[in-house]
């Protein structure tokens, strides 16, 4: 679309204000508004943000990057092919954006621009990517002053728990289809009151885009119907986290082909979709603090807990790094996907995304071989035999995840030292702040913020 196109969409819908949002470092989605007389401007434009806000973390800390203070600004100029009207919000639509210099440049420490140059490395080899994220979250009620229960204690997949969660589903299920955001599935998980919703997949900016309005979608959506919505990796310490596990297949340009499919492989899977997930294994270390970036998410990614703890693979494995996931009956050829499991919604889309793309390629690049699959549970392999198998255990803080990170020169070439240099400030800043504190302060901030 263009400007006039949103302009005109936006009118005939009765809108009055214009969210123009991003998310930043600290993965806390965070905009300004526009009204509709100035829209237009703003799109063409720009609207003002200082350099600073790619400074701040997730309790509004500003750290102390170079160049990130009070001098200077970007431009948030949004993307127009991103607009959606907010069915939850009155009179309101939103479009997410990039951050740009002024000199009409994209800028460094922009996350959707790190996305965007990691989807064009993908097209100079000739391939795009298809991706979907698996979104779960928990629904509360307020149980008293600042206290919160699960709105049920069913059992996983239990029709109890649907019903239950009926009318802020259903609900849920209108207000996606009111964005042109189409979902997969619907079903109740395992922890008390927590439900899962797959959006369908999609180009991967676009992907990342959904996943924006995902986390939008359901919190706002839960509080019109008197419920709080987390999608924290652990907002109870006791019961099943919340993942947001990342599909995808990778897809020739020209042919419109999955490259992942292969009929002869006893897992129907490519030799480039074994070197694509070698290079997420090889690099899963570091690529954690992108994928599961918040000191929150460690609770999570412990073994036999279904959301991996080592760098492991295999076909149709819920405990391995990645999965291959089978393909649908009649259409493996299309359908044929491979999942990670160590991903969560307190990571930014766009960096998440985008990482994924820079060790998948650094895989491919350099055939490298992801070994034998793993058909067992690795947490039940002894220390000597996941250590034959090259399987090793995940960091189990948010600062090792960091410090792989940092010690990681494919992934920290791919960020560019701007991005990476004001990530690392804030997510280390993150740390140490709940490292300070007890579990109460880590929930309460997580629950709210995700």
């Amino acid at each position: 679309m263009n400007i006039d196109q949103v302009v005109t969409q936006c009118q005939a819908a009765g809108v009055r204000l214009v969210r123009l949002l991003y998310c930043d470092n600290g993965c806390t989605i965070r905009g300004k508004l526009a009204p509709m007389e100035r829209l237009a401007s703003r799109m063409a434009g720009g609207q003002g943000l200082t350099l600073a806000m790619q400074a701040m973390n997730m309790l509004d800390q500003l750290q102390p990057v170079p160049g990130l203070g009070p001098v200077g600004e970007v431009r948030l100029v949004p993307d127009p092919n991103s607009l959606v009207i907010l069915p939850y919000a009155p009179h309101s639509a939103a479009m997410m954006c990039d951050m740009i210099k002024l000199d009409r440049t994209p800028w460094e420490v922009c996350p959707r621009t790190f996305l965007r140059r990691m989807i064009a490395r993908l097209a100079d080899a000739g391939m795009t990517m298809q991706a979907a994220l698996e979104g779960e979250f928990s629904l509360f009620r307020e149980a008293g002053p600042g206290q919160y229960t699960p709105i049920d204690t069913g059992l996983c997949f239990s029709t109890i728990s649907m019903a239950a969660a009926d009318d802020v589903v259903d609900a849920l299920v209108a207000a996606f289809a009111a964005q042109g955001i189409a979902i997969d599935a619907y079903y109740p998980e395992l922890g008390h009151g927590q439900h899962e919703m797959p959006l369908h997949h999609a180009p991967a900016l676009r992907a990342a885009d959904n996943q924006i309005w995902f986390r939008e979608t359901v919190r706002n959506v839960a509080a019109q119907h008197g419920m709080l919505a987390s999608l924290a990796p652990k907002p109870m310490p006791d019961q099943a986290g919340n993942g947001c596990h990342i599909h995808w297949s990778l897809w020739d340009l020209a042919e419109q082909r999955n490259l992942l499919y292969d009929p002869a492989d006893p897992c129907l899977l490519s030799q480039p979709g074994y070197h694509f997930i070698a290079g997420v294994l090889a690099h899963l270390p570091g690529l954690l603090a992108l994928t599961t970036p918040s000191y929150n998410s460690f609770r999570r990614l412990q073994p036999h807990f279904w959301s991996s703890a080592y760098t492991a693979w295999g076909p149709d494995n819920r405990e391995a790094a990645v999965r291959v996931a089978s393909g649908q009956w009649g259409s493996e050829a299309s359908s044929i996907n491979l999942e990670l499991k160590a991903a969560d919604a307190s990571c930014n889309p766009y960096l998440a995304l985008g990482g994924l793309i820079a060790a998948g390629l650094d895989g491919l690049a350099r055939q490298l071989s992801p070994g034998d699959a793993t058909l067992v549970d690795p947490g039940n392999l002894s220390d000597a035999e996941r250590a034959a198998r090259g399987i090793h255990r995940y960091p189990t803080t948010q600062a090792a995840a960091l410090d792989a990170l940092e010690a990681d020169p494919v992934l920290m070439a791919a960020l560019g030292p701007e991005l990476a240099t004001a990530y690392i400030a804030v997510k280390r800043s993150e740390y140490a702040a709940f490292a300070a504190e007890d579990v109460a302060f880590e929930i309460k901030h997580h629950i709210f913020k995700f």
